[in-house]
């Protein structure tokens, strides 16, 4: 009977991984598809895709061969992820107010440069791929759990209004099938780097779909009552000028 290896199995949720990362990525299309159409973000919030663009970067610093040898999958996902971010970030910024765009660029220009001045310091100062891998890998806790994170303001503004609208589903469902699958991938040659930080966004992930079960039905009464406003509103607004229309016509009469 053939035996697989661990490392083979370890490949493939690897694989798998990078798949599901990549809906994660993609996941948010929707969301900046409306911002693209209506020419702004509304009330949603850049600080998830600047989390993720941050720990992309330092997943991809990590992934390096210099760094942390043999990490192939982990380079190629976050590489991908980078550019998507980015992309996201960028439309944010041209659709936000001003204030708000100079927030998001400040943000993104402190990023930039703190993960340069840790690459630089880490290829330069730190030597061997252990201490570079552990310097860089508590770095990738600290960010990829603040990426996880980053939803609870989403999942505060539902609490709050009880409408899960601006929290979409697709999102948090990826981010828990992300997270399952880097988490295994993780354990099978056990890294406590990679372990870490998908395990709490597994646990994340769980409170996001919570919140939407519970507050879904009230999300669909919300938005048909805005709809049946926003008919009443033009109802009457065309019922007044056909109102002025008539008494126009009488008076010139």
């Amino acid at each position: 009977m053939m035996r697989v290896s661990a490392d083979a199995i370890r490949t493939v949720f690897g694989i798998i991984g990078n798949g599901t990362a990549l809906v994660l990525f993609l996941s948010p299309a929707p969301t900046f598809r409306r911002i693209w159409k209506s020419r702004s973000v509304e009330q949603f919030h850049a600080t998830p895709y600047l989390a993720t663009l941050l720990n992309c970067m330092f997943w991809i610093l990590y992934g390096l061969p210099m760094v942390h040898p043999h990490s192939t999958l982990v380079l190629t996902i976050n590489g991908s992820g980078l550019v998507i971010e980015l992309t996201y970030v960028l439309i944010f910024l041209v659709y936000s107010e001003r204030n708000q765009r100079l927030r998001v660029l400040l943000v993104l220009i402190i990023e930039i440069l703190f993960v340069g001045a840790v690459a630089a310091v880490v290829l330069t100062i730190v030597h061997g791929y252990v201490r570079r891998s552990l310097v860089v890998g508590v770095l990738c806790v600290i960010f990829g759990t603040l990426m996880y994170a980053s939803p609870l303001s989403v999942m505060k503004q539902v609490i709050q209004t009880k409408s899960v609208e601006f929290m979409p589903l697709f999102l948090s469902l990826a981010s828990f099938f992300n997270g399952i699958c880097w988490t295994i991938y993780a354990l099978i040659r056990f890294d406590l780097f990679i372990t870490i930080p998908n395990g709490l966004g597994v646990a994340f992930a769980v409170a996001q779909l919570i919140l939407y079960m519970m507050y879904r039905g009230s999300t669909v009464r919300q938005m048909k009552e805005r709809k049946q406003k926003m008919e009443m509103g033009l109802v009457n607004t065309n019922g007044s000028l056909k109102d002025d229309l008539e008494n126009g016509t009488k008076i010139g009469n």
